[in-house]
């Protein structure tokens, strides 16, 4: 059952279920909270809080208009969030561009995180901005064509069609171009030392088929930054949905070590 919660001029749909350690799940671009259905059950049955938003201007959660919806944005909006959850030191679980947001968590409040996971993530201004680009100066009178072309792209499958299914129409396909144009990579640009130095344990996880996002130029670097292992996985960019079970395993033995 998702749940609104308003955050001064923005709004945040999310879901918040069991008890036990809390993780806070953040979505990547042009995702939804949708990437962690298959992921997020493993998670309750083994015992933790899951907590999954939607990312201010994505999916069902709301932003007005002349709100910038950058990553560095989203970190305050999470870590104001997770305050009014009476949430103490989560375990941030991150895809994507939505680990920049959590990279910046980290690095602005590294006495609130107990850990960090990236999943096919972002590491300095390696953002895979090229993918996006089109989006970026798509005319906003053809938005409602944007979603064909997404499904077309990259939702090879049910769950990943249905994770974009938020963007349909006109005003689903204004609101992806609107996120996009709000991407900034020169906001982790210069955080690396201040990551480094955070000493919240982190770990690692990358498909081993990700065309967006380059394990050796990407994964590697990040997990040699953050002094964690890396976890290959059999799976391309969107690994929660790619398999959820081998992402669930690795979560978990990285968790019992939180």
């Amino acid at each position: 059952m998702a749940n609104r919660i308003d955050l001064a001029e923005v709004s945040v749909c999310l879901e918040d279920d069991g008890d036990g350690l809390p993780l806070l799940l953040l979505h990547g671009f042009p995702a939804t909270r949708r990437l962690w259905s298959a992921v997020a059950p493993h998670l309750l049955e083994a015992g933790f809080r899951v907590i999954v938003p939607d990312l201010v201007g994505y999916g069902d959660s709301a932003a007005p208009e002349g709100v910038r919806l950058d990553m560095a944005s989203q970190a305050g909006w999470m870590l104001d969030l997770l305050e009014r959850l009476n949430v103490t030191r989560p375990v941030l679980i991150a895809h994507d561009v939505g680990s920049a947001a959590a990279q910046l968590m980290v690095v602005h409040a590294p006495e609130r995180i107990r850990g960090l996971a990236v999943l096919d993530g972002v590491y300095g201004t390696e953002w895979a901005m090229d993918a996006v680009a089109r989006i970026q100066t798509w005319d906003p009178a053809e938005a409602h064509r944007l979603f064909p072309l997404l499904a077309r792209r990259i939702g090879k499958t049910a769950a990943l069609r249905d994770l974009l299914a938020a963007y349909e129409g006109d005003q689903g396909g204004l609101r992806l171009i609107r996120a996009s144009r709000d991407l900034d990579p020169t906001q982790t640009a210069n955080i690396g030392e201040r990551l480094r130095a955070s000493g919240v344990p982190a770990i690692v996880l990358w498909g081993d088929r990700d065309a967006f996002l380059s394990i050796d130029h990407v994964g590697q670097p990040l997990a040699r930054l953050l002094d964690a292992s890396l976890i290959k996985l059999p799976g391309g960019h969107f690994t929660p949905l790619d398999c959820p079970d081998e992402v669930a395993v690795a979560l978990r033995g990285f968790l019992a070590r939180c």
